[in-house]
């Protein structure tokens, strides 16, 4: 399938309506390690489909030997589509949903394991992206370039939020430039102005980590405004990261020429487990038709933070969902959901 010319489709931004919400379900992995971990791991998930499931369909990809069991711990409601799996990150491993011309499209990245990862398996993820795009009846418009739905952000009017070690990684994509990566970004999801941030989260180069996603760092909640973690504890290292982050956002535009205004998420107070350091983040948050399925980490900071989102989307429900299981996996709520836009007329 030829790729979408700039002008035919677009991203639209994740606060546009939905037809619904993609998902996949944990299976033995190494994610996983033990079967505690996993039978954790699959009632978090379960927790997020069944807040998502307020607001919007939801359906879950699991593999055959799994099916059965989603179904039973997911309830009724929830649409489970049986496709062989390695891992659950529906966010990384599904496709990229854009419209146009009242037509549905799917960008299907190409995916390696998070940059070819050690411990990673994707011989059957890698295909996700084209079997999500079949199930949904979408164009399936597929990229040469190794990148993940969490490795990007838009504002629906041409801006797109990336981090250089993420689009730039030698494991993803060795000897890829800017212009290149802008270029390939830019054709696919109809944006034309990047704004790179130079990294992600210090935990997130840690084992079962993505080298960089920026949707735990910042996330546009509508056109010309971002909220960006900040981590208040000088002691962490992702104090001075934050600090970077922010003070490059307030210098940027965006696409329309509008200087970028940053809405700061405090991180949980909480900063490390097991002693490491963590990177509990608010801005890895999923909308859904009239809601916000937030990141809560039993933390008090967890109401300050939906406080500001109800203020933010003071028209939507705002719902908190235990996230550390699924960031002891490697990521949050925005890496296991991928929204399909409706489609509008043309």
């Amino acid at each position: 399938m030829p790729a979408p010319a700039a002008t035919a489709f677009h991203m639209p931004p994740e606060w546009a309506p939905h037809t619904r919400t993609w998902m996949a379900w944990p299976g033995p992995n190494p994610t996983f390690d033990s079967a505690e971990s996993l039978a954790d791991a699959q009632a978090a998930w379960a927790s997020v489909a069944r807040a998502v499931r307020r607001f919007e369909p939801v359906t879950v990809l699991a593999s055959p030997e799994q099916a059965a069991h989603a179904r039973r711990q997911l309830g009724p409601g929830i649409e489970v589509a049986e496709r062989p799996l390695d891992d659950a990150w529906m966010r990384d491993i599904g496709p990229t949903f854009v419209t146009g011309g009242g037509r549905l499209a799917a960008v299907d990245w190409t995916f390696n394991g998070w940059g070819a990862q050690d411990w990673a398996r994707w011989g059957l993820d890698a295909g996700v992206g084209g079997a999500v795009a079949a199930l949904a009846g979408a164009e399936a418009h597929r990229s040469d370039l190794v990148n993940e739905g969490g490795g990007i952000h838009v504002d629906g009017e041409g801006t797109v939020l990336l981090t250089e070690t993420v689009q730039l990684d030698p494991g993803r994509n060795p000897g890829w430039t800017h212009e290149r990566v802008e270029a390939e970004i830019h054709r696919r999801l109809g944006t034309r102005k990047a704004i790179w941030l130079p990294r992600g989260l210090t935990a997130d180069y840690g084992p079962f980590g993505t080298r960089g996603h920026v949707d735990l760092v910042a996330a546009f909640v509508r056109p010309g405004v971002v909220v960006a973690h900040v981590q208040p504890d000088p002691a962490h290292p992702d104090h001075e990261v934050c600090r970077d982050t922010v003070k490059r956002l307030r210098a940027a535009t965006d696409a329309r020429g509008r200087t970028i205004e940053v809405v700061e998420l405090p991180a949980p107070t909480v900063t490390e487990v097991d002693g490491e350091p963590v990177d509990w983040s608010y801005v890895n948050h999923y909308l859904c038709n009239r809601g916000v399925v937030l990141c809560g980490f039993g933390d008090r900071m967890d109401e300050h933070n939906a406080g500001i989102f109800r203020r933010l989307f003071p028209d939507r429900t705002v719902t908190l969902v235990d996230a550390r299981t699924i960031f002891a996996a490697g990521g949050g709520i925005h890496c296991i959901t991928q929204q399909q836009p409706r489609i509008t007329a043309a």
